[in-house]
C-alpha cells in the first residue's frame, strides 16, 4: 500500500510537470518564431478588407516623395483604410529621404502593398522591401541599391555599410532573406544560384518571385488585389491640397537653390542703391518661401532661422558700421551659409546621423553655387537696369536738360579732376568723400565699395558727379 502511494505520488508529479514542459516547449517555439509572427502581424488584418487607399510615387526619391508617403499614411489611417497601396516607379534618389520612408512603412499601422510598375532601383528597392507585400509588373526590376554620387560613381565602403545594414534589417523585419537584400548593395556577396561575386544583385520579376522578394506578377492594380485574394473593395485615391503641392514644390532642392539666388542677389543689389526698394522686397519674399516650407516640414528649426538672421545682421553691420571688411563680415557670411545648408538637412540639433555625409556636402555645394550665382545675377541686373543706353533704361533718368530749354549747367570745374588720382577719405558705399591735391570732393564708386584710405582715380564727370575707381597697387 505504501509502495502504491509512492507510485501515485510520482505519477501525480509527472502529470504536473508534463503541462509545464509542454508549455515551455510551446514558449520556446513561440520565441523561436517570434520574428515570423512579428513580421506577419499586420498581414492578419487582411482577411476582409473593404477600403484600399491608393497613391503613386513616379519620380526620384526625395523630400517631396517622403512628404507624399507620410500624408498617405496619415490619411489612410484617418479614413480607417484596410490596405495602403503604393504604386512605385523610381530609379532611386536621396538616401535620407528613403531611410525615413522605410521607417514610416515599417511602422505603418495598416498592411502595405507595393506594386512595382517597371523600376524599384537603389532607394526604391529599400522602400519596396519595407512593405508587407510586393507585386511587380511584367518586365520590372528591383535591386541595385549601392550608394552612388551625382555622376553615378559608387561611393566608398563607409557609405555602403550603412545601406547594407538598412537593407538587411528591413528584409529581416518582413521575413525576407537578408543576405539577398545585402547582395543588392554589396558586389562581394555571393549567393549560389542567385548572385555572382563582383556584381550588384538586381532581380527581374520572375527572379524576385522565385527568391521571395515578390508575391506575384500582375499587370495592374486590379490584378494585384485579385492575386492578393481581395475580392470586395473600394478605392480611395490620395488627394493633395494645393498647400501640399506648393510645399512639395518649394522644398525641391532645385527650387531651393533658385530661392537662395534671389535671397543673396536681392540683398547685394539693394546694398548698391540707396533707400529700400524692390530688390529688398524680392529678397524678403524669397527668404519666406525658402524657410517657411522647410519649417512646416520639420526640417528647419527656430535656431537655424535665427542663425541666418544673426548672420545677415553681422554682414550689414560690417558694411554700414565697421570700416573695411574683416571678422564681422566673414562671420556673417559663414552663419548665413550654414543656416541655409542646415535648413535643407535633416538633423536634430547637432545630430546629423540621420543624413548621409555626401548629402550634406551636396547641399553645401548647392548653397555656395546659388549664392555665387545670385551675386553675378545682381551685378548683371544692376548694369542692365541702371544703364540708360539699354532697353531697360526706362528705370534710369535719361532726360536731356538743354540750356535752350531753361536748364542751367552745374559747375563744370569738377571736370578738371578726371584722370587725377587721390585717396578715399571716407568709405565709398558707393557714395563718399575723396581727397585730391588737398581738396575734399564728393564722389561715387564705379564698381563695388572702396575702403577709406584706398588709392583712387577719377574716371569721369557726369551729371555734376565725379566717378572713381580703386587703383590696384
Amino acid at each position: 500500500m505504501r509502495r502504491f502511494a509512492i507510485i501515485l505520488l510520482i505519477f501525480a508529479l509527472l502529470c504536473e510537470m508534463l503541462p509545464l514542459q509542454a508549455q515551455n516547449e510551446s514558449s520556446d517555439k513561440i520565441s523561436s518564431k517570434n520574428f515570423e509572427y512579428k513580421s506577419t502581424e499586420k498581414n492578419s488584418k487582411k482577411l476582409s478588407p473593404q477600403k484600399i487607399f491608393y497613391f503613386k510615387i513616379d519620380d526620384n526619391i526625395s523630400r517631396p516623395s517622403q512628404r507624399k508617403l507620410n500624408k498617405a499614411i496619415e490619411q489612410a489611417t484617418a479614413q480607417d483604410a484596410d490596405i495602403l497601396f503604393m504604386e512605385l516607379n523610381t530609379f532611386g534618389g536621396e538616401l535620407d529621404a528613403a531611410d525615413k520612408m522605410r521607417t514610416a512603412l515599417l511602422e505603418c499601422p495598416i498592411p502595405t502593398i507595393v506594386f512595382i510598375n517597371k523600376n524599384a532601383a537603389s532607394a526604391g528597392a529599400l522602400i519596396s522591401i519595407a512593405c508587407d507585400s510586393i507585386y511587380m509588373a511584367p518586365g520590372s526590376s528591383i535591386g541595385a541599391a549601392s550608394v552612388v554620387d551625382q555622376t553615378g560613381q559608387v561611393l566608398p565602403d563607409k557609405y555602403q555599410s550603412y545601406m547594407r545594414s538598412l537593407m538587411r534589417s528591413t528584409a529581416e523585419m518582413n521575413g525576407r532573406d537578408p543576405d539577398i537584400a545585402q547582395a543588392m548593395v554589396d558586389p562581394d556577396v555571393e549567393i549560389k544560384g542567385v548572385s555572382e561575386k563582383g556584381k550588384v544583385l538586381t532581380f527581374t520579376t520572375s527572379e524576385a518571385i522565385e527568391n521571395g522578394f515578390c508575391n506575384a506578377e500582375a499587370n495592374d492594380m486590379d490584378e494585384v488585389l485579385k492575386k492578393a485574394d481581395i475580392q470586395s473593395y473600394t478605392i480611395e485615391n490620395q488627394q493633395e491640397s494645393w498647400i501640399d503641392k506648393v510645399i512639395s514644390f518649394l522644398i525641391n532642392p532645385i527650387v531651393s537653390g533658385i530661392l537662395i539666388m534671389f535671397i543673396i542677389g536681392g540683398i547685394y543689389f539693394e546694398m548698391q542703391a540707396p533707400g529700400i526698394g524692390f530688390a529688398l522686397l524680392v529678397s524678403v519674399v524669397a527668404a519666406l518661401l525658402y524657410f517657411a516650407p522647410h519649417y512646416l516640414e520639420g526640417l528647419a528649426a527656430h535656431w537655424e532661422i535665427l542663425v541666418f538672421i544673426v548672420g545677415l545682421g553681422l554682414l550689414l553691420l560690417e558694411i554700414f558700421v565697421v570700416p573695411g571688411f574683416g571678422v564681422t563680415g566673414i562671420s556673417g557670411i559663414i552663419l548665413m551659409v550654414a543656416a541655409l545648408v542646415l535648413t535643407m538637412t535633416f538633423n536634430i540639433g547637432f545630430d546629423f546621423s540621420f543624413s548621409a555625409p555626401e548629402l550634406f556636402i551636396e547641399y553645401l555645394f548647392l548653397v555656395i553655387a546659388a549664392c555665387f550665382a545670385g551675386f553675378l545675377l545682381s551685378l548683371w541686373l544692376g548694369k542692365k537696369l541702371i544703364t540708360a543706353d539699354t532697353r531697360y533704361g526706362s528705370l534710369a533718368l535719361k532726360t536731356n536738360m538743354d540750356t535752350d530749354k531753361g536748364f542751367v549747367a552745374q559747375d563744370m570745374q569738377l571736370a578738371q579732376y578726371v584722370g587725377k588720382q587721390g585717396i578715399a577719405s571716407t568709405l565709398l558705399r558707393p557714395v563718399g568723400k575723396i581727397e585730391i591735391d588737398g581738396e575734399y570732393l564728393d564722389a561715387t564708386s564705379e564698381v563695388g565699395f572702396i575702403d577709406k584710405g584706398d588709392p583712387i582715380e577719377v574716371t569721369r564727370f557726369e551729371n555734376a558727379q565725379l566717378f572713381v575707381k580703386r587703383i590696384n597697387n
